[in-house]
């Protein structure tokens, strides 16, 4: 069995293509322009296109529920900020660590953080209350 405790914690690097953008934008709906029209993007503050919000916060999902803590969880919660806009083909690293325990629930709160590689400007925070019965929370 698994154990976890307090401070632990997972980096994952990452990036999206353009692909990845259009795959989210026809999977959900999300056709807003700052995400797939340059064109558009241009004339608004980011000067670019930028990746959609929730397409960024997803590379939680698949931190949680196939690293850490892996199988087994059960998503209960997640917050997200966005403090800063995420482009295509950049390199981020997504930072996931348990700050509290809830160990008779079999449950924990994780801190989500994803931070631009090259400029280490965090862009994205937030936390996740999860279960999973097959760790040992200590």
């Amino acid at each position: 069995m698994q154990k976890i405790s307090l401070n632990t914690f997972i980096n994952h690097n990452f990036q999206f293509s353009q692909e990845d953008v259009i795959d989210f934008a026809r999977i959900t709906g999300d056709n807003n322009p700052i995400h797939l029209d340059d064109e558009y993007a241009k004339n608004t503050i980011f000067k670019q296109k930028i990746i959609h919000g929730f397409l960024t916060g997803s590379v939680f999902s698949k931190i949680i529920g196939t690293k850490m803590p892996g199988k087994g969880t059960i998503y209960l919660e997640q917050s997200l900020q966005f403090i800063k806009a995420m482009y295509i083909d950049v390199e981020y690293n997504a930072i996931v660590k348990v700050i509290e325990i809830t160990p008779h629930k079999n449950q924990a709160i994780l801190s989500t953080e994803i931070y631009d590689v090259t400029t280490n400007n965090i862009v994205l925070k937030g936390t996740a209350r999860i279960l999973n019965n097959t760790v040992k929370w200590q």
